[in-house]
This record gives structure tokens, C-alpha cells and sequence, in this order.
């Protein structure tokens, strides 16, 4: 049987964090090296954004997990355990995390990656009107900038394509400019 199918007949088919039933995927609870049912999940697309922090936390989706952490599977225990730490400053979850128990591997399992020492916002790019920035967009610089280390000046209105967000910077984004690639401020600029 696939881990696909492992994980859809342990679950009954539903997100083992909110019970949905639709859009479904397999998630490898980190830190992990070798996928199997012993360290996955069956999440919905909502969870799944949430969890790896691509989209900001909507508290009441996770009210559920008052139920659902009492799951008998270790990799569910983890992911509650690690998305109640996130809501604590809810009373609800710190209520959650007071009751629910975790023997002592799967709690060393749920601190190694550190996410329970963070709160639950998510800093996204975003230009200087507030506007969110993926990759690949394109964008207007709002400012002339000379460019660190060269000649080059990159005039105001100057249109950058296809740009990379640095993803250990939300202040900064990199894209080129007459051939040159540079790494730009996002105050600096407005999606296009």
C-alpha cells in the first residue's frame, strides 16, 4: 500500500489537523529524512499553507485541533503540538497546550525544528504600498538607486522582471537591471 494510501485509511480520507476533505497532500513532519507513515501527515491545502508559514495564521481555522491533538499518531501529535505553541497568546491553545501530553521522544521531535519558539505571524515581501510579492512578479522601481559597487544607476519607473525574493529578507528582492542582477529594498519598489 502507498503512504498515500496509508495515511487516507488512517485518516478516513480527511486532514488529520482540521478533519476537511478536500484538497489533500502528504506532509513530511520535519526534521526528516525518509518519508513514511511514521512521520507524515494527510493535510489540507489551508493547513498545509499555515504550517510551512506561506500564509498568515487564521486562528479559527485551528480551533479544531482541541480534538484532533488527541490523536494516537505520533507526526499528528507534533504538528498540534507545534501549531498550538504558534497560537498560545490564544486562551484556547494555551489551554490545548496545558492538557496535552507528549511522551518524551515525540515532544524532542516537536522542539527540534524550533518553530514553537515563534509566534504565529508570517512576514511576507511586500512593496512600498503594502502590496504581497511572489516570485516572478514584476515590479517599478519607485526611487533612482545607485546600485553598491558599480556605475550603474537605476533610474525611478525602471521596470524589473522576473524577480527572486531573498528568502531570508523580507526587505529585499533581487532582479536585473541593464543585464545586472541586484538585490533591490522592496520600499524601494511597487509590483507592476
Amino acid at each position: 500500500m502507498s503512504l498515500v494510501q496509508q495515511l487516507q485509511t488512517r485518516s478516513g480520507n480527511k486532514c488529520e489537523l482540521c478533519t476537511a476533505d478536500t484538497g489533500l497532500s502528504v506532509y513530511e513532519v520535519p526534521p526528516t529524512s525518509n518519508a513514511n507513515a511514521d512521520n507524515s501527515i494527510l493535510v489540507c491545502k489551508t493547513c498545509l499553507d499555515q504550517v510551512e508559514k506561506t500564509e498568515q495564521l487564521d486562528i479559527n481555522h485551528w480551533k479544531t485541533l482541541t480534538d484532533t491533538m488527541w490523536s494516537e499518531f505520533p507526526p499528528v501529535q507534533v504538528v498540534a503540538w507545534r501549531m498550538l505553541s504558534r497560537l498560545r497568546n490564544e486562551g484556547w491553545a494555551s489551554d490545548s497546550l496545558d492538557i496535552l501530553y507528549l511522551d518524551e521522544e515525540t515532544l524532542d521531535w516537536a522542539k527540534k525544528t524550533g518553530d514553537h519558539e515563534s509566534d504565529g505571524t508570517v512576514e511576507f515581501h511586500q512593496d512600498s504600498n503594502g502590496t504581497r510579492l511572489y516570485e516572478g512578479d514584476t515590479v517599478v522601481l519607485v526611487k533612482t538607486l545607485d546600485v553598491k559597487g558599480s556605475t550603474l544607476s537605476a533610474k525611478l519607473g525602471t521596470v524589473v522582471k522576473n524577480i527572486r525574493l531573498v528568502h531570508d529578507n523580507t526587505e529585499q528582492i533581487e532582479g536585473k537591471v541593464e543585464g545586472q542582477t541586484i538585490v533591490i529594498l522592496t520600499k524601494y519598489l511597487r509590483k507592476g
